[in-house]
């Protein structure tokens, strides 16, 4: 890989462009175009640090390359190159985002000086940044909310397991923050200043995984009108997160095998290998010892992945973390909403001893969704969904606990069914009594007995027959 800076140079003028390569060819990597048509498609394929542009040229001048640029690749700095006479255009370009200008004729150690300046001050933004991404590191670790002891156990592994090159399998049930934690090894890994890329391999056609993760050529199918970069090579000298890894395709999981070996792709239609060094993290809601025994999942892939195994445990496992938890949403919808939310002690309790099958995404989901219908910014039990309220209880740990729970969750069935039943039944017979006493085999007054239980009223169901 080439570790000289990578500099565009966009002039009509050949003569000016076979100059300016030799002079600076030593120190810098060179790249040349004749117009800003051509300087586009180098722009969206090469890793560029500078790019020095005359204004005009044909088929696409300096201004709107200039604008192509501050759009689509803000933090690519761009000099602009002038005649004497249009300084005030060159003026006008720094206005419009230019990092600053040159005036033809050009002079070697003028420029070299202005490429210096330029490099050296988007080094230094650059240094600034992965300072801040540093310090966020520990946000993100504060992230993972958490004082129980076993959850703290596996975030130590996963920061020690980051430090290595191994490859990482994330497994658990669905809403447990397997993307949470592949962001966590992430930024306490040694690659924590490259990119981060996520892929739902459950999330994309099957037609269009390949290219989504490998690439593809121009012309390799219908519609793939310019080469394009996959998520691997997007990732490249970073981390890439394979979402839902049990879902992939078996022929995929052959091509995935070759790329994790090899550390190489192939663009689909491509003719060359292209070497890659990513940091390969899986996840998975599937066990998938059980998809190799079913011949759902390649055991050689499945090996390579799991060098190291990190297995978040369901919300229910880790009930000292729940109060936790939602006092965290609270506070991250308070930022959001400029607002101060409580939550009162009975709701707390509710949310507590509810079994959370859909574990932390479920439960922030329902902390905001109490929030919407919530008087004064206090959480009750009124905001909370009836099905929380219904199955949430302490797990009994004596006999009379038990026989007591047992009690009343058989109550509130029966008296659901009970509801459902005389529904049924006033609305098959219009609110008649004597015809629901016939039909159903209770006289009236069991009837009137249940109704009244359930305050339901007869004439409600009547028909206008």
């Amino acid at each position: 890989m080439n570790s000289k800076p990578g500099i565009l140079i966009v002039d009509d003028e050949v003569k000016m462009l076979d100059i300016l390569r030799i002079n600076l060819s030593h120190d810098y990597q060179i790249y040349i175009a004749e117009n800003g048509l051509e300087a586009k498609a180098i722009i969206e394929q090469n890793p560029l640090n500078l790019v020095i542009s005359d204004l005009k040229m044909p088929k696409m001048d300096g201004r709107a390359l200039l604008n192509f640029v501050k759009t689509e690749f803000p933090a690519l700095p761009v000099i602009i190159m002038t005649a004497y006479g249009t300084i005030e255009d060159a003026v006008e370009a720094i206005r419009n985002g230019a990092f600053d200008y040159i005036v033809k004729p050009l002079k070697i150690d003028e420029l070299q000086h202005i490429i210096h300046k330029v490099l050296h001050y988007y080094e230094l933004l650059s240094e600034n940044s992965k300072l801040k991404a540093k310090l966020n590191q520990f946000e993100e670790y504060r992230k993972i909310v958490t004082v129980d002891p076993d959850m703290k156990k596996t975030l130590g592994l996963a920061e020690q397991a980051a430090k290595t090159n191994a490859n990482i399998l994330i497994t658990g049930e669905s809403g447990t923050g397997k993307q949470l934690m592949a962001e966590f090894i992430h930024n306490m890994s040694l690659v924590a200043d490259g990119p981060f890329i996520e892929i739902n391999a459950g999330a994309i056609p099957h037609e269009l995984l390949e290219s989504e993760l490998f690439g593809h050529e121009k012309g390799a199918f219908t519609g793939a009108v310019q080469t394009k970069k996959g998520k691997f090579e997007l990732a490249d000298n970073g981390t890439i997160f394979l979402d839902e890894i049990g879902e992939l395709p078996l022929d995929l999981q052959v091509k995935l095998l070759h790329v994790v070996e090899q550390n190489k792709l192939m663009h689909v239609g491509g003719t060359r290998e292209i070497p890659i060094n990513v940091r390969l993290v899986a996840a998975t809601n599937r066990d998938l010892k059980q998809e190799i025994e079913q011949n759902n999942f390649r055991s050689d892939l499945y090996y390579r992945l799991s060098v190291v195994t990190i297995n978040l445990p369901p919300l229910r496992q880790r009930p000292v973390d729940i109060p936790l938890l939602i006092r965290f949403f609270l506070s991250k919808y308070q930022q959001s909403q400029n607002e101060t939310f409580h939550i009162d002690s009975e709701a707390m309790g509710i949310l507590q001893h509810y079994p959370w099958p859909g574990n932390i995404r479920e439960l922030e989901n329902v902390v905001q969704q109490a929030l919407i219908f919530s008087h004064n910014n206090l959480v009750t039990s009124k905001q909370l969904p009836d099905e929380i309220v219904e199955n949430s209880f302490s797990i009994p740990l004596t006999k009379e606990a038990f026989q007591a729970i047992r009690k009343e969750k058989t109550e509130k069935i029966i008296s659901r069914l009970e509801l459902q039943f005389l529904n049924g039944l006033l609305t098959a017979t219009g609110g008649n009594i004597s015809k629901a006493s016939e039909k159903s085999g209770y006289d009236r007054r069991q009837l009137q007995n249940l109704l009244s239980k359930h305050h339901l009223n007869p004439k409600n169901y009547k028909t206008d027959n």
